[in-house]
């Protein structure tokens, strides 16, 4: 008997359903365009991605992968979302993006087909939106070789991330579509760090991510009470 998957249909069906906006950067996909840059500049400092294999877990259209394996990784994106596979794909082949490739498959799945296949695994805003965050957090240590890096990103739960990730980004500034997020998914740092732990991976720094609604300019910070990424290693 298969396993249950670990995915929440009306989370795919939505991300789906804007599949062919996700490489507008006027679209409602624009801030992970604008973030994109901090994020890999961030994990490239971190582990250089030149000459690695990297997962991305949770690609959605792309945007990620495509930009680090433009780095010089070598990169696997999946997802689960049918339509943002075929736009990832359809991207790379116009864009002729070296060195990369998707595939539509669980990353518990994978865990199970591949271990300690990468030297770096990206989990980038994914978590909050499936059932159990701990299942994924454990095949992301799985797949990474010992030494290898796991990056995380998701949104704490508290209410000053109710007020900006779902009231400000989604329904006042309108940077996201209503309904992007439940504020129940959200994860507080505490809970990731534990889950981190309970899996085996080290967390080597922390970083949070801001935003000036004025001068619609994103940075890096200290503050992760909305969103932050972990960066950790398996021993």
């Amino acid at each position: 008997m298969n396993a249950p998957l670990n995915a929440d249909p009306a989370e795919l069906a939505k991300f789906s359903e804007l599949a062919h906006r996700w490489w507008d950067p006027q679209s409602e996909f624009a801030p992970l365009h604008h973030i994109n840059p901090l994020r890999l500049d961030w994990i490239n400092g971190q582990c250089p991605l030149a000459g690695k294999r990297v997962l991305d877990v949770g690609c959605g259209g792309g945007i990620l992968a495509d930009a680090m394996a433009r780095k010089g990784a070598s990169v696997l994106g999946i997802d689960l979302a049918t339509k943002a596979l075929r736009v990832a794909q359809l991207h790379a082949l116009e864009s002729q993006t070296p060195n990369i490739e998707y595939r539509e498959v669980s990353v518990e799945a994978l865990a199970a087909e591949a271990p300690a296949s990468f030297d770096a695994v990206t989990c980038m805003e994914m978590l909050e939106h499936v059932p159990d965050p701990a299942s994924v957090v454990r095949a992301c240590a799985t797949l990474v070789k010992p030494g290898g890096w796991v990056f995380l990103s998701t949104i704490n739960r508290n209410p000053k991330s109710f007020v900006f990730a779902i009231v400000g980004a989604e329904y006042v500034l309108q940077l996201l579509p209503r309904g992007t997020h439940e504020w129940r998914k959200f994860i507080r740092p505490s809970e990731l760090a534990r889950d981190c732990r309970d899996a085996g991976l080290e967390i080597t720094g922390t970083r949070g991510m801001e935003y000036n609604p004025i001068t619609r300019r994103y940075w890096l910070s200290a503050d992760t009470s909305v969103n932050y990424m972990f960066a950790t290693r398996k021993p």
